[in-house]
């Protein structure tokens, strides 16, 4: 945290309606959440002096907002609820309403400082798409899942049918985010170079460049953590427990599991080796695969700061790692 001259306001969010107060001012308004709010926002924080704005995120029913105020030039911060939380803990705050979150929100706005990576206006949308996808994907699971109990002939091939349907969905849905991705081609050569990274597939790569926009700026730790793939201390006095993952952009973890297991048994050799390392130690199977998931993102990290495709030693060990 550092300490900020810039006004700051807060955002708390409803489906229909939008509560606004000002950090250190006794301001609170509320406005319908649609275009006419959004304006007469921007208009109030305009006349305010407001600069920083902060938002909880509360599933998309914030990005009409957000969109509206960055496009007029105000600095949007949008926090996770967790990190509201911690701060309303740290304050023993208690309380809860719609007018005092929005005044928490606008603490936080005033003392946290800004993500280094400014937003990517472009990004929402090919997210959007690529949620499609994700969410079609776990359709095709639940009904894998259901068909295993289903005996009747006629209702299987009804599952079977729409498991084929969806797959095609699938297939149709990555062509169309890839085409709309590669359309800009600063997002084309990202996602080149991560493909070029054995075990990363379309997919896995159309997933990190929407949804992991840092990548290529930040720490391999720092890259690790994002993702929820670091590994945590659990320490306390003469105890040293058990390390764990925590936290993170949970999709992106997913995307990054389910590659690291064919990666770390065909594709990649220094995936290969490290699986077989871990294991030979008496890992598990889970714990070595995490570690090649975590290793990924790592070589993703590396690749993309150095703007050059993957490249491996002929030890089979990667040069990025």
């Amino acid at each position: 945290m550092s300490e900020t001259t810039t006004l700051a306001a807060g955002i708390d969010t409803a489906k229909a309606k939008l509560d606004i107060a000002i950090h250190g001012c006794a301001t609170h308004f509320t406005v319908a959440n649609d275009r006419a709010g959004w304006r007469q926002l921007a208009r109030e924080f305009g006349k305010a002096g407001v600069c920083r704005v902060g938002i909880e995120a509360t599933g998309g029913y914030e990005r009409g907002v957000v969109a509206s105020l960055r496009a007029r030039g105000f600095t949007v911060l949008v926090f996770q609820p967790l990190q509201v939380k911690a701060y309303a803990r740290l304050h023993l705050r208690r309380a809860k309403n719609d007018r005092l979150d929005a005044m928490l929100i606008a603490a936080c706005a005033a003392a946290l400082d800004a993500p280094e990576v400014a937003p990517d206006p472009r990004l929402p949308d090919l997210a959007d798409a690529l949620t499609f996808i994700e969410q079609t994907e776990e359709d095709i699971a639940r009904i894998k899942t259901r068909l295993e109990h289903i005996r009747d002939a006629r209702l299987r091939r009804c599952a079977l049918a729409d498991i084929k349907r969806l797959k095609a969905r699938r297939t149709a849905e990555l062509k169309r985010l890839a085409a709309a991705l590669r359309r800009h081609d600063d997002l084309a050569r990202r996602l080149d170079l991560l493909q070029s990274i054995p075990g990363i597939g379309l997919r896995t790569a159309l997933c990190l460049v929407v949804r992991m926009p840092e990548l290529g700026r930040i720490g391999r730790e720092q890259a690790a953590a994002l993702v929820g793939l670091a590994p945590f201390d659990d320490d306390t006095g003469q105890h040293r427990g058990e390390r764990h993952i925590a936290g993170g952009r949970s999709r992106v973890r997913g995307s990054l599991y389910a590659a690291a297991l064919p990666a770390a048994f065909r594709w990649n050799p220094a995936l290969i080796a490290l699986y077989q390392r871990l294991t030979a130690k008496g890992k598990t199977h889970k714990a070595a695969l995490i570690a090649c998931a975590r290793k990924l993102v790592i070589y993703a990290n590396t690749v993309l700061a150095r703007g050059t495709p993957w490249i491996a030693t002929p030890a089979g060990a990667a040069l990025t790692a």
